[in-house]
């Protein structure tokens, strides 16, 4: 399953999630000027990002499942 590319594009999105999601808690507990210019946009990025990677989960499983 390592070897599938679009396994390897599903494991991609979720590590881009964990990294957006690890800078929005990082502006989070730097406050000031920062969190306040960073912080949502952060957030609203990792939202983006977890959308499409459940896409991307979804049509895994549907595809590998014989869709």
């Amino acid at each position: 399953m390592a070897k599938d590319p679009l396994f390897i594009v599903v494991a991609i999105a979720m590590l881009f999630v964990v990294a957006v999601l690890l800078f929005g808690i990082g502006a989070f507990a730097r406050g000031g000027e920062f969190n306040r210019k960073y912080a949502n946009k952060a957030m609203r990025l990792r939202i983006a990002a977890q959308f499409v990677a459940v896409l991307l989960i979804l049509g895994f499983v549907w595809l590998r499942r014989g869709g």
